[in-house]
């Protein structure tokens, strides 16, 4: 199973803009997530077409599971 963390930040023109982290540690809490969005948001680290990143709208965990068919051509 695929696991992905979101990340999901506001921008300066009202938008959302969501990061990607492929495969988070298994232990990670909301405290960590949330001290690390806030650092990005305070060094400024990203931009997006929306602006800067201006708070926080979210995070989520997101696990995905993927089963191949077995075709008969």
């Amino acid at each position: 199973m695929v696991r992905t963390l979101e990340l999901r930040f506001s921008s300066a023109a009202g938008t959302t803009v969501t990061l990607r982290v492929p495969d988070p540690k298994p232990d990670l809490t909301a405290e960590q997530v949330e001290t690390a969005m806030n650092g990005i948001i305070a060094r400024d680290v990203f931009s997006s077409s929306g602006g800067a990143l201006t708070g926080i709208a979210g995070a989520r965990i997101v696990q995905r599971e993927t089963t191949d068919l077995e075709l008969l051509g």
